[in-house]
C-alpha cells in the first residue's frame, strides 16, 4: 500500500511540475520582458568610445496625424530641466547601433516601432561634460505608445509638427537630423512610395 501511494504521489508531482513548467514558460517570459522594459540601463561600464569620443545613438520617433496625414515627431524633456530633444543615449558594447537606438527610445520616450535607415552622424560637444560625442540618429516609425515606461517620472513627451520641433529642440545636430528626415519623407512622397501609416 505504501509503495502504491508513493508511486502515485511521485506521478502526481511529476505531472504537476511539468504543467507548472509549461505555464511558467507561457507566462513568465512576457512578465519578465515587461518588467525588464520598465528599467533603464545605468552606468557607463559598457559604453562605447572611439578615439575618446563617446558613441551616442538616438531616434526621431514619428507618425502621421489622422486625417490629413501630417508628419508629427515626438520630443522628450531632459531629465534635469525643461529642454526638449529627441531620445538618445549611450551605445553599449553588447548591442547593435539599431538596438541601442530603440532601447533609448523606449526608455526615454516610451514608444516602440520600426528603426529605419540611419540619418547620419554628427560630432558635438557635451555641454555638461565638455567632451566630444559622436551622435547617430535614426527615424523610428512609431507603432506603439506605452502608458508606462522607464523614465516616465523624469521626462515629459510631446508630439509636435516637424516645424515646431525645429523651433523648440535644443540641439543643432538634432535639428539637422530632423531636416534629413523631412527631406527623406518628402522624396518618398514625391516618388509615390506607399508609406506605412499606423494609427496615431
Amino acid at each position: 500500500m505504501g509503495l502504491f501511494l508513493s508511486r502515485n504521489l511521485a506521478n502526481l508531482l511529476i505531472s504537476f511540475s511539468s504543467k507548472r513548467a509549461k505555464l511558467a514558460g507561457a507566462v513568465f517570459p512576457v512578465q519578465i520582458e515587461e518588467m525588464v522594459s520598465l528599467v533603464s540601463r545605468t552606468g557607463r561600464h559598457l559604453q562605447r568610445y572611439d578615439k575618446g569620443c563617446r558613441q551616442v545613438v538616438g531616434c526621431i520617433p514619428y507618425r502621421y496625424r489622422k486625417g490629413g496625414g501630417e508628419l508629427e515627431v515626438l520630443l522628450v524633456s531632459s531629465q534635469k530641466g525643461k529642454a526638449m530633444m529627441f531620445p538618445k543615449g549611450g551605445w553599449e558594447i553588447d548591442e547593435s547601433m539599431e538596438e541601442a537606438a530603440l532601447r533609448e527610445t523606449i526608455e526615454e520616450a516610451g514608444v516602440k516601432g520600426k528603426v529605419e535607415k540611419k540619418l547620419g552622424q554628427w560630432r558635438y560637444k557635451s555641454k555638461s561634460q565638455g567632451t566630444y560625442h559622436d551622435g547617430y540618429m535614426f527615424p523610428l516609425l512609431v507603432k506603439e505608445q506605452l502608458e508606462c515606461w522607464p523614465e516616465k517620472n523624469v521626462r515629459q513627451r510631446r508630439w509636435v509638427s516637424a516645424s515646431e520641433a525645429k523651433d523648440i529642440c535644443q540641439h543643432g545636430w538634432m535639428k539637422e537630423a530632423l531636416d534629413m528626415l523631412v527631406s527623406r519623407v518628402t522624396q518618398q512622397q514625391q516618388r509615390g512610395e506607399v508609406l506605412e501609416k499606423p494609427r496615431a
